[in-house]
């Protein structure tokens, strides 16, 4: 079976970002089913295309809002307006849909296609949608933009996340009615997304890595706490307000927090009781040098990839409920908190008497056997569609 991941951002090196690691563990598990699959999409600007053999790159966009030029704002926000596309969609909209027919074209027969999450597969989705395709729902796209309009600090911000909402849940639900199967990476998506039945969707456990990590034996704690992120995307500082506002006032000061990861400017001034180190070199060796790892979701659809490497390291954590959506089989020492005081009073107690480090080897790989079952539902329902053809 010849099938098409198509992505908006194609891999281009090792997976930093959330979205790169689950696509990642989701081309590692095609592989390992047999498949083969040629990659469509776009690059970061400089970057060039980790497998050139198998992968078709349409142009190079910086999807990124926070570094874009007010012009190119203007003119991604004038795009989405015109064609009545979200926001996100609109930055893709660099090459048009004959550059993609003729991309497509150039691989050859193909069985079908993988759409990969909602931004490409809205920024060109009547040609898409041609195919026999599955969805790859990373979020429930339109409940997130829904709570940003809600946390949101101004009325043009807040007007631009309703049109978002508006238009992904409709989007969402063309997507995933036509679709042959749909995965998501956490339970709850499944239902809220309107195809829980069985038949029609599985949720598909992730890793962060295709070899799991050696077991941290013997460690020296530098500090108490270590929070990793990228803080600037909008469900991620939904739960970092929470803890720093409502959580870290009642820790009176008795924790070391370190805080790694870009954070909006000026941040680090507004709360001085924790550490922000910026961007880390080596996000393993900064989270396993804290005694714990807070795990802060508040907000957000999909699953957590920090939560995944928190266990995969076997580090000791205290998580919000939300932090462990999409997670089978919770480690022992992991301690769930949702409300503020519960939350400072599991992290003080956890730093004060260190809870045990895990092997995190059987989590990760009841991870990969989980990951294969359930991807293998999505295939044999595309395989039906290619026999019922053949007949």
């Amino acid at each position: 079976m010849h099938l098409v991941f198509a992505t908006s951002l194609v891999p281009c090196g090792a997976p930093e970002t959330g979205y790169e690691i689950a696509n990642a563990a989701v081309l590692d598990a095609l592989e390992r089913a047999g498949v083969r699959v040629s990659i469509l999409g776009f690059v970061w600007p400089g970057k060039q295309a980790l497998e050139p053999e198998r992968t078709v790159v349409l142009d190079a966009v910086d999807v990124t809002t926070d570094g874009a030029s007010t012009g190119q704002k203007l003119s991604w926000l004038a795009t989405a307006m015109r064609k009545r596309l979200t926001f996100a969609s609109a930055k893709l909209r660099s090459v048009t849909p004959d550059t993609v027919e003729a991309a497509l074209g150039k691989l050859g027969p193909i069985d079908g296609i993988i759409l990969n999450s909602v931004q490409f597969a809205g920024a060109f989705e009547k040609l898409l949608t041609r195919w026999p395709y599955l969805y790859i729902a990373h979020n429930v796209e339109h409940v997130s933009a829904h709570e940003n309009a809600k946390a949101a600090d101004s009325f043009f911000t807040r007007y631009l996340f309703q049109r978002e909402a508006r238009l992904l849940r409709d989007l969402e639900a063309r997507l995933c009615e036509r679709a042959r199967f749909v995965f998501t990476f956490a339970e709850d998506d499944r239902e809220k997304l309107g195809v829980a039945a069985p038949e029609r969707s599985a949720a598909l456990p992730l890793v962060t890595r295709a070899v799991p990590p050696s077991p941290l034996k013997t460690r020296k704690p530098l500090y108490d706490a270590a929070l990793l992120g990228t803080w600037t995307w909008a469900p991620n500082m939904i739960g970092l307000r929470w803890f720093l506002d409502e959580v870290v006032p009642l820790l009176d000061g008795k924790l070391d927090i370190h805080i790694g990861g870009r954070a909006p400017e000026g941040m680090a001034k507004a709360y001085p009781a924790v550490t922000f180190d910026g961007r880390v070199p080596d996000a393993q060796e900064f989270v396993s040098a804290a005694k714990l790892v807070p795990l802060i979701s508040r907000a957000g659809t999909g699953v957590q990839l920090k939560t995944i490497e928190t266990f995969e390291l076997g580090l000791p954590a205290v998580a919000t409920t939300h932090s462990l959506r999409g997670i089978a089989s919770i480690p022992h020492n992991c301690i769930r908190a949702d409300e503020p005081k519960s939350f400072a009073n599991a992290l003080l107690e956890a730093a004060s008497k260190p809870l045990p480090l895990v092997d995190g080897r059987d989590f990760h790989r009841d991870q990969i056997r989980r990951l294969d079952a359930e991807l293998a539902k999505g295939l044999a329902a595309l395989r039906d569609v290619q026999l019922g053809a053949a007949a």
